[in-house]
C-alpha cells in the first residue's frame, strides 16, 4: 500500500485581495448577481412540476435569464453554472438528511460570494515575498497577500494544484479562498498519550494532565472603547431616524466600522483556536471531549408572561460568553487536526463530569465550592484540586471505562472504546 494519499482540501487557503474601488464595485455586482441567480432558480423550482425539475431544464432557464435580465450578464457563465450545481447539491443534502431545504437568500444576511470553478482561469503568479497576482474573471488582475505557499508554476502538477477558488466578502473586505488538491503523506498512528479536555468560559481549555490553554480579551482597551462609542452612535442615529426613512450613509458607515472591529476580534479568536488545537493534536494520540448540546445550553431564560424566567440578565451574559468561546468550532478543528496527525477524537457523555470526584469516583453534593475549587465532601476521600482539571480527568475516565459515544444511524450509542483497558481510577 502506498504511503501517499490524494487529498482534496476545499478552500485550503484564504488570502486578502487588494482591490481598487472599481474592482470592489465589480466584485459586489457579481456577488449580487449570483444571489439573484440563486433566488431565480429557487422561484423556478417552486413553480415547475416535479417531473420537469431537471438539471437540463434549469440550465436552459438560467441561460434565458442571463439574456433577459441585463445585470445578470456581469456574472461569468462558469460562475452561473456553479450557482446551479450548488443549488442542486443543496437539495440533495436536504433529501439525504444532512441539511434543511434551501430557501431564498436575503440581501442583508447572505454572505456575498462568487465561485471560480476553474483553477486555470486564475493564472496565479508570485510578484515577491509578500504579494502575488491573480486573474479574476470580469474583474482583472488583482494583487493578494501571499502568506502561504501555493502550488503554482514549477511547484504545480497533476497531483498538486489549485482546482478553483471562491471570492468571499466579510467586514474586512474581499478575500479569495483557494481550493487546493495536494498529494499528502498518510499519517502514521499517533503514539502519544490520551488526554481529556474540559471546555469552559473562565478557563477555555483545561487538560487532564494539568495543562491549560487560556486567552485574553480579543480587543484591546482602546478598541473596546471605540466599539462602545460606535454602537452608541449607531443607536442614537437610528433612534432619530423617522419611520420608513432610508438608512443614511453615515449610519451605514458606522455599521461598517462596528462590523470591522467585530471581524478583527473573530480573526484573533480563530488564530488562537488554530494554535491551541494544533498543539494538542501534535502532542496527544487520543483526545477526549464532552458531547455538549450547545444550542440547548445557550437558550434564553426569559420564559413567558405567565411564567417569567429567573436571573435572565445573568443567563444572557453566560450565553454570550459561551457563544464567544465557540466550543463547537474548537471541537471541529480538533477533529480534522487529530486525523491529520494520526490521532483520534472521541466524545463521551457530558452529565456529571464537573460534580464527580476524579480521585474516589463519588458524586457528593457541594463538592464544587466555586468555579475553580473542587473539594470532595466524601468523608473517606477529601481530595481537593482545580475544578476544571478534575472535570477533564473525569472526561478521560469515561473514555477509559468504555463510555465513548459512537455515531450510529444518526444517534449516539454507548460502546466500549476499542483497544483501551478499563481503568478503575481517573
Amino acid at each position: 500500500m502506498s504511503k501517499y494519499t490524494l487529498v482534496k482540501r476545499q478552500f485550503g487557503h484564504r488570502a486578502r485581495l487588494a482591490l481598487s474601488p472599481a474592482g470592489v464595485r465589480a466584485a459586489d455586482d457579481q456577488a449580487h448577481a449570483a444571489r439573484t441567480m440563486w433566488n431565480l432558480l429557487h422561484a423556478w423550482w417552486r413553480m415547475m412540476p416535479k417531473e420537469e425539475r431537471t438539471l437540463a431544464h434549469a440550465d436552459a432557464a438560467i441561460r434565458q435569464a442571463r439574456q433577459d435580465i441585463g445585470f445578470l450578464a456581469v456574472l461569468p457563465a462558469q460562475a452561473a453554472q456553479a450557482v446551479l450545481k450548488t443549488y442542486f447539491q443543496a437539495w440533495k443534502n436536504c433529501w439525504e438528511g444532512r441539511a434543511d431545504a434551501p430557501n431564498f437568500k436575503g440581501r442583508i444576511r447572505t454572505v456575498m460570494s462568487v465561485d471560480i470553478p476553474q483553477g486555470r482561469d486564475l493564472n496565479i503568479t508570485r510578484v515577491h515575498r509578500r504579494w502575488g497576482m491573480v486573474n479574476i474573471p470580469k474583474v482583472g488582475r488583482v494583487r493578494f497577500r501571499w502568506t502561504k505557499d501555493l502550488p503554482v508554476g514549477k511547484g504545480a502538477g497533476a497531483e498538486n494544484r489549485i482546482t478553483g477558488a471562491r471570492l468571499v466578502k466579510d467586514a474586512l473586505g474581499w478575500h479569495l479562498a483557494f481550493r487546493v488538491q495536494a498529494l499528502e503523506v498518510k499519517p502514521e498512528p499517533h503514539t502519544g498519550p490520551d488526554v481529556g479536555i474540559d471546555v469552559g468560559v473562565t478557563v477555555s481549555l483545561a487538560l487532564s494532565d494539568g495543562e491549560t490553554y487560556e486567552h485574553g480579551a480579543w480587543l484591546t482597551g482602546k478598541e473596546k472603547a471605540r466599539l462602545l462609542h460606535l454602537e452608541q452612535r449607531a443607536a442614537r442615529r437610528k433612534r432619530h431616524r423617522r419611520p420608513g426613512e432610508r438608512t443614511s450613509r453615515r449610519l451605514h458607515r458606522t455599521y461598517d466600522q462596528i462590523a470591522g472591529l467585530r471581524a478583527k476580534a473573530k480573526r484573533r479568536a480563530l488564530d488562537w483556536q488554530h494554535q491551541a488545537t494544533t498543539a494538542i493534536a501534535k502532542q496527544y494520540g487520543t483526545v477526549v471531549v464532552e458531547a455538549l448540546t450547545i444550542t440547548n445550553m445557550v437558550k434564553s431564560a426569559r420564559g413567558t408572561v405567565e411564567e417569567p424566567g429567573k436571573n435572565v440578565a445573568q443567563k444572557s451574559g453566560l450565553n454570550r460568553s459561551i457563544s464567544q468561546e465557540a466550543w463547537g468550532r474548537t471541537v471541529a478543528m480538533l477533529a480534522y487536526k487529530t486525523a491529520q496527525h494520526g490521532g483520534t477524537l472521541v466524545k463521551v457523555p457530558a452529565p456529571g463530569t464537573s460534580r464527580r470526584c476524579s480521585a474516589c469516583g463519588s458524586t457528593t453534593p457541594g463538592s464544587r465550592e466555586s468555579q475553580a475549587v473542587f473539594v470532595c465532601k466524601n468523608p473517606d476521600c477529601g481530595w481537593s484540586g482545580n475544578a476544571d482539571h478534575n472535570a477533564a480527568r473525569n472526561v478521560l475516565h469515561l473514555y477509559r471505562t468504555g463510555l465513548a459515544l459512537i455515531p450510529a444511524a444518526g444517534r449516539a450509542v454507548v460502546r466500549r472504546a476499542q483497544r483501551v483497558k478499563p481503568a478503575t481510577a481517573r
